[in-house]
């Protein structure tokens, strides 16, 4: 195992397929598998994903 950092990947990832709604959704389906409150709402859907393209991306759109 590295200690070097993995995130955030890269910036500017307008061409990533990967960053979806099905990602945030996903995301939101195992947190409440661990026991935190559904996210229905669509602004914490809006938060959520705010914070995992922070997270991947080192930025906010």
């Amino acid at each position: 195992m590295t200690d070097r950092q993995q995130y955030p990947i890269r910036s500017a990832p307008d061409d990533d397929p990967r960053f979806t709604l099905g990602l945030v959704v996903d995301v939101a389906a195992v947190l409440e598998q661990h026991g935190y409150p559904a996210v229905k709402a669509g602004l914490d859907l809006v938060d959520l994903r705010q914070a995992l393209y922070r997270f991947l991306y080192g930025a906010t759109r």
